[in-house]
């Protein structure tokens, strides 16, 4: 199975499946090849992409200036881009996809 990441020389890059209008917040686990990520936030003026933006910002530890969307601003597959040291962000979003091998 691919990881739904791969470092970059300047971080790494992730794919997502956002889940907006979620109950609570949360990453972790799989939808298809990607990270599920659920956030409380309407898909409404970018407001989903900014919350998914905090939550893995969080989730990795970093400031949320240093996580990029730089595809999918329109639907529920995004691509970030995380900046810092890839080794340390490559196992801090391994341990986001857990063993959680669901295929949603």
């Amino acid at each position: 199975m691919a990881l739904p990441f791969r470092a970059t020389s300047q971080g790494i890059i992730v794919e997502v499946w956002v889940a907006p209008r979620a109950s609570r917040d949360s990453i972790g686990g799989l939808h298809g090849e990607r990270i599920k990520v659920a956030v409380s936030a309407a898909p409404v003026d970018g407001e989903a992409n900014d919350a998914v933006r905090a939550a893995f910002a969080k989730a990795l530890g970093v400031p949320k200036g240093k996580v990029e969307l730089i595809h999918g601003e329109i639907g529920r597959q995004k691509t970030l881009a995380v900046s810092g040291d890839p080794g340390l962000l490559s196992a801090k979003a391994k341990a986001l996809v857990g063993n959680d091998n669901s295929r949603s």
